[in-house]
């Protein structure tokens, strides 16, 4: 087939140089100067407007054929069989590629056999002699392999049931051609990249990857033990045999006692039954220890116990010197409350005193020789003019103030509107409708502690388009993770929202989304993730409230690759930037 190929590829060449060569000799082609000023193509109501079906087929292949092929089915350009034959005026007989070449590439074609001037008007297809080309007999274009003979309006279906026809394994990963014949075999026994169950557990494992699941994975498969004992066992019985391998170093059961022989399980086993009197010297000086220690601890516990007696008498001592004390204070409370009965009685004495006095001032006001008084009563009363004056100021005062309160107020809801136009206005400025986001997160520690303490699980960026008039889309994360990324990875999302023009596009969101977390560092080690929307997912379809739910990674980069990576820097002066990208492949613009 590759001798085919190149031999279509030589044959194409040659056409092409002897088109150059004609029309040089004929002094009518400019190569360099093609104009769409010149006579136009072949003309709709004469000819077809492109190559055939069976025509572009055969057009890309080469040929041998039966007989002699005769001169009047030779194309007089490229001097090759003439497929999809059209005819000009002077009668001469063209390919369609030969033909349209000098219409669209001459100004003033004309015929290269007579010289004639080629109207293209007057160029038609030729169906008689297409079906006398179609039925010429060829060999097959496999030759020598296969030996058949068909014609060539029969090559398309003979090439799809010929046994020499070289094919691609069709299993995924292999690149091997061979003929349709070798094809089932190959499949079968052949191919390394066919699927077969493996002779341990019956997983269906790709033949290239066996050799690899049976020394990594199988359950099943017999493998020698670690501590280099002389068992081979299945791989899912290493963990039971671990705890009855000799080979595995343990300690001496008498460890506790003091013993501190560590060796392989057989020679300590070997070790705890000759050792034995050792041991149980061991065991005897451990109980002596713990006798002696019995023995301090009641000797202790006997010096305690006449500690407390010696306590208990000095509180019997201490309870009798209390008692003559508590009726001391007893006949002080008596007194005490004998005193405040005297007060009572001192306390109506001074209102009797007080209701006299009253009343001998009430006489010695009425006296009219007492010029002082009147002069002192005037005093009394321009100080009364003039606390009415200051009361009336602290009135006005009063209402200056809940004026000035009532203007704060005013002042203040103005001053939020004002923040929230600003914020408004900088989220404008920064919004984005392209289809991409650059997100920077500041302050990354005190986020990710709020997110730890759970007083803000998650952080939304702006909002972002894909195009002016295009699906609206914001980015969520989770700095603390979300789900299986809870405490060990940040979580990244994308948010599909409710737009205005979610009615003009098509549903649901099918676009490629790629999210990144940006190195600082300049050495454009980027951690990037990629996902094409899942369409049966609610996240993707139609938003009926104001966002769907997330849909992403929720363990997007673990905190240690994030904060402290081995190459790049991501948490730069406690700032991360994160960038979103919609792929707008096949997205049109309303």
């Amino acid at each position: 087939m590759s001798a085919l190929v190149t031999a279509l590829t030589l044959s194409n060449s040659w056409r092409l140089s002897s088109i150059e060569r004609e029309a040089e000799k004929k002094g009518t082609m400019a190569l360099n100067d093609c104009s769409s000023s010149n006579m136009g193509g072949i003309s709709r109501q004469n000819s077809s407007a492109a190559i055939s079906t069976e025509f572009d087929f055969l057009v890309r292949m080469n040929f041998q054929f039966v007989e002699k092929l005769d001169e009047q089915y030779i194309c007089p350009s490229c001097r090759q069989v003439v497929l999809n034959p059209h005819q000009t005026s002077c009668g001469h007989i063209f390919c369609y590629q030969c033909i349209t070449v000098f219409l669209e590439c001459t100004s003033a074609p004309t015929c290269p056999v007579d010289n004639v001037l080629i109207k293209s008007n007057e160029v038609f297809q030729d169906n008689c002699c297409k079906r006398e080309v179609l039925n010429l007999e060829i060999y097959c274009t496999n030759s020598p392999d296969c030996s058949s003979k068909v014609t060539l309006c029969r090559l398309k279906d003979h090439l799809e049931q010929c046994q020499y026809e070289s094919l691609q394994c069709t299993h995924a990963g292999c690149t091997d051609r061979m003929f349709r014949k070798d094809l089932k075999e190959h499949l079968k026994n052949i191919c390394k990249y066919r699927v077969e169950p493996c002779p341990h557990c019956q997983t269906n494992i790709m033949l290239i990857h066996l050799k690899d699941h049976e020394e990594t994975q199988c359950p099943e498969y017999p493998v020698p033990c670690p501590n280099v004992c002389t068992q081979i066992m299945k791989r899912h019985e290493l963990k039971e045999h671990f705890h009855e391998c000799l080979e595995v170093p343990i300690e001496c059961m008498y460890n506790k006692y003091g013993c501190s022989v560590r060796d392989k399980r057989v020679k300590v086993r070997a070790h705890e039954d000759m050792a034995l009197k050792d041991h149980l010297l061991l065991v005897l000086e451990s109980n002596s220890k713990l006798e002696k220690q019995i023995a301090d601890l009641q000797v202790t516990l006997h010096l305690k116990h006449q500690e407390v007696q010696e306590l208990t008498i000095v509180v019997n001592k201490l309870e009798n010197e209390i008692k003559p004390l508590m009726q001391q204070v007893t006949k002080t409370d008596n007194m005490l409350c004998n005193v405040q009965k005297s007060l009572e009685d001192q306390k109506d004495r001074v209102s009797s005193v007080q209701i006299q006095l009253q009343h001998l001032t009430r006489v010695f006001n009425q006296d009219p020789s007492r010029s002082e008084l009147g002069l002192l009563k005037h005093s009394v009363g321009s100080l009364k003019q003039q606390v009415s004056v200051v009361e009336s100021l602290k009135d006005h005062l009063a209402s200056l103030e809940g004026q000035y309160n009532r203007h704060s107020g005013l002042l203040n809801i103005h001053v939020e509107q004002l923040s929230l136009n600003e914020e408004r206005f900088r989220q404008l400025e920064a919004m984005s409708y392209n289809g991409k986001l650059i997100w920077k997160i500041e302050d990354y520690k005190k986020k990710k502690k709020e997110a730890v303490e759970g007083r803000a699980p998650s952080i939304f960026s702006q909002v972002f388009y894909t195009s002016r008039s295009g699906y609206r889309l914001c980015a969520r994360a989770y700095l603390n993770g979300d789900g299986t990324g809870k405490g060990t990875h940040l979580s990244l999302y994308v948010v599909v929202m409710r737009g205005e023009f979610d009615s003009l596009l098509p549903w649901p969101f099918e676009q490629t989304v790629t999210l990144m977390i940006l190195d600082q560092s300049g050495a454009k080690t980027d951690i990037v993730d990629v996902f094409k929307p899942d369409l049966n997912s609610n996240s993707f379809k139609r938003p009926v409230t104001e966002m769907n739910v997330a849909s992403g990674f929720p363990c997007f980069v673990t905190h240690t690759a994030l904060e402290a990576p081995k190459n790049g820097i991501y948490v730069k002066d406690e700032t991360l930037f994160v960038k979103v990208k919609v792929d707008l492949t096949g997205l049109d613009e309303l």
